[in-house]
């Protein structure tokens, strides 16, 4: 096992970028490096001192000069597919956090993203760093895509189900998905401004969210069998998702939750609530944690699940330093629990 690695992150200014430095700051195993991108924030003399990490220009040059073995991008789409490459070729492995490599074909993001992708070759190589699903390929990958918030949550509760044939897909699986302010980024926009976020409750990208693909290639649900509805809570952070299906080949909630923990039996982040009870985002507000509760009426077979996480911490910043630990052989929980 490595005994420590320095690790790079652009975009440590944003909600995500923050949220590592936080963390990365209490793992044992992990220096931060502040790599600066932006030109109206230039780089820093590379001296260290007792105010905060280390800073440094975000160069190729720069991240070998420092030894720098991996390198997070809390930075947008474009920005991600500009950087990736250059930090690959500097020989670093890149966790990304954008939306760049989640999706499979170039033609798919295109579709979603509304925009060329111009890495299409690291989209095909990225491994999708969902590490309860996804966690054979994370370990050699050069390049990982941490996967949306919405989809993590909503595939930790989707999928198990799906696997086991006890959703009647033929009516539908409808996603009613709840997100505090942070999940939109730092970036000022009139949509989540103080004025406009408090005492409110809207609902936005109805039936197009970017997020949609990712929830259909992992839980193997087509477009037509899933509805979600992505909706802005006037909290800084978290997620909860209310997702609601006809279930089939079950006869109690007990039933289904058998699913959950025999599934997740040995996965260290996903928590299963007794039957009956749900979770909440206070359970979860900056942990690692997926929270999982469940209800079934066995006459109608209605059934409903509620996932909470922190859009910030499983939906970003500690999903991305669980597929870092994952990528460099160290404990999974290191410095998330």
């Amino acid at each position: 096992m490595p005994k420590s690695t320095r690790a790079g992150i652009v975009g440590h200014r944003g909600y995500s970028g923050a949220e590592l430095v936080r963390l990365l700051a209490r793992h044992p195993r992990v220096e931060p490096v502040l790599l600066e991108h932006r030109e109206d924030h230039p780089g820093v003399p590379a001296i260290r001192n007792r105010k905060g990490p280390l800073s440094l220009p975000c160069t190729a040059e720069a991240v070998t000069g420092a030894g720098i073995g991996l390198v997070f991008l809390a930075t947008p789409p474009d920005v991600s597919m500009e950087l990736a490459s250059a930090m690959l070729d500097a020989g670093a492995r890149v966790v990304d956090l954008s939306g760049a490599f989640r999706l499979r074909t170039p033609e798919n993001y295109q579709a979603w993203y509304k925009e060329l992708h111009t890495q299409p070759a690291l989209l095909a190589e990225a491994a999708y760093g969902l590490p309860e699903f996804c966690r054979d390929r994370i370990p050699q990958a050069r390049l990982v895509s941490n996967p949306g918030c919405y989809p993590t949550a909503a595939n930790l509760a989707i999928r198990p189900l799906a696997e086991a044939g006890v959703i009647d897909r033929s009516a539908g699986i409808i996603c009613d998905a709840k997100s505090g302010v942070s999940g939109a980024g730092r970036k000022p926009s009139l949509k989540t401004s103080f004025c406009e976020v408090t005492e409110n409750f809207s609902a936005y990208s109805i039936l197009k969210h970017r997020h949609v693909p990712e929830v259909l290639q992992i839980s193997g649900l087509t477009e037509g069998e899933f509805s979600f509805t992505a909706q802005l809570l006037p909290l800084d952070r978290g997620i909860l998702e209310t997702i609601y299906f006809r279930a089939v080949n079950a006869d109690s909630a007990d039933a289904l939750l058998r699913i959950y923990e025999k599934r997740y039996a040995n996965e260290p982040f996903v928590r299963i609530y007794h039957a009956g009870h749900m979770p909440d985002l206070r359970g979860v507000v900056r942990t690692n944690f997926c929270d999982l509760g469940l209800t079934l009426d066995a006459k109608t077979g209605r059934a409903v699940v509620v996932s909470a996480i922190d859009n910030l911490v499983k939906g970003a910043a500690g999903q991305a330093i669980q597929n870092m630990n994952l990528m460099l052989g160290y404990p999974e929980t290191e410095g998330l629990l």
